[in-house]
């Protein structure tokens, strides 16, 4: 037992740092996490929430795109490859619209085409994600924005503050991995026509 007490103060108990917020980034940001795969949104919100941060979700571009115009969300992160609208038609229709264009944005991915395609294009993204990620590059990402001045959290009055989605029951919050694995799908090649 003594040998195990020694491992745990060495290594620290993982099951109390992934729960422990962490610091050097905002608290109480509004995230609106876009991607539609159930398992990377119920993940990266629970990190998210897990810090502090108001989690939003949207599964697909149109709903993003609803979302972020009436939100107006701290952060999203945006997967590149989903069905319908891609995530770059979802960054180029943000960028352009006047409510949604200084609200920045770290694009996701597991997809090696796409992941390509976004550092040949770079159509305005603030940073990228690849999958499989953790949380300490989440919160990487996070911190890079906010000492870069880019992300900044907005102090809502609260009629403006934002309803965070329900919180789940414990033993669904148990069944969330902690780590993002990307979907199959994300490992294909977009059919032509998709960015």
């Amino acid at each position: 037992m003594a040998g195990f007490d020694l491992i745990k103060r060495m290594f620290g108990d993982h099951g109390e740092r992934r729960t422990a917020p962490r610091s050097g980034g905002p608290k109480e940001a509004c995230v609106l996490v876009v991607d539609d795969s159930p398992t990377i949104r119920a993940v990266l919100g629970k990190m998210l929430a897990q810090n502090g941060h108001v989690v939003l979700k949207a599964a697909d571009g149109e709903s993003a795109l609803e979302i972020a115009r009436r939100d107006r969300p701290d952060l999203i992160f945006l997967d590149i490859v989903m069905p319908g609208m891609s995530g770059f038609a979802v960054l180029r229709a943000l960028r352009h619209d006047p409510l949604t264009c200084g609200i920045p944005i770290v694009m996701i991915s597991g997809n090696l085409q796409a992941t390509e395609q976004f550092y040949v294009q770079r159509f305005g993204a603030d940073d990228f994600m690849k999958k499989p990620f953790g949380r300490s590059e989440v919160f990487a990402r996070i911190e890079h924005l906010t000492r870069s001045g880019r992300l900044v959290v907005c102090q809502r009055a609260p009629e403006e503050t934002v309803p965070a989605e329900p919180e789940p029951s414990e033993a669904e919050h148990a069944a969330i991995p902690d780590i993002a694995m990307p979907d199959p799908h994300d490992m294909a090649v977009p059919p032509a026509g998709q960015d």
